[in-house]
């Protein structure tokens, strides 16, 4: 199956999607799928793309990006001496990203991130974007991230970063 799956294109949810099936565990996270993915497409405050398996008619998984800033002062004070002082730096937010428990143990949770690290390089190309940002949800997720080099803001250590320049690495 998972071989299968991750042949699938990721891509962005539409009324065909089935979200009342899908169960990650994490209730926000289900909830949001649930009720609230399709009304921020629909207004332009976040698009969710979803990972289907088409064999059983259900997401599997899915992740969210949107624009997003950040105070430059929040950055570690290395960072912040290397980047312009205008007060906001433009970031792609990665709003959540979530596998359903059926599919847990696949590396579902690395191809979605993966999609989602290219989708925001390619944007990047057209509206600027320094880095990728993360809120994880609790210290499991915080750890997913940072085996993908993800770095933790010094005074938000659920939220981090991971720079472009780091991403455009990673693809090269």
């Amino acid at each position: 199956m998972d071989d299968v799956l991750l042949a699938q294109p990721i891509v962005p949810l539409d009324d065909s999607h089935d979200r009342r099936s899908f169960n990650c565990g994490v209730p926000p996270l289900d909830r949001y799928f649930h009720v609230q993915a399709g009304q921020d497409q629909r207004r332009h405050i976040a698009v969710c793309f979803v990972l289907p398996d088409a064999e059983r008619s259900r997401v599997a998984g899915y992740y969210t990006l949107s624009a997003f800033s950040v105070a430059g002062k929040s950055l570690p004070d290395p960072l912040q001496k290397k980047l312009p002082k205008y007060g906001q730096v433009p970031c792609t937010l990665l709003g959540r990203l979530a596998v359903d428990r059926e599919y847990r143990g696949l590396g579902l949770g690395r191809h979605l991130l993966v999609d989602a690290l290219r989708r925001a390089l390619t944007q990047a190309a057209q509206v600027a974007s320094w880095a990728v940002i993360v809120d994880a949800k609790n210290d499991d997720a915080r750890r997913f991230y940072e085996r993908y080099g993800f770095t933790a803001f010094s005074k938000a250590p659920q939220r981090l970063f991971l720079p472009m320049t780091t991403i455009v690495e990673a693809f090269r």
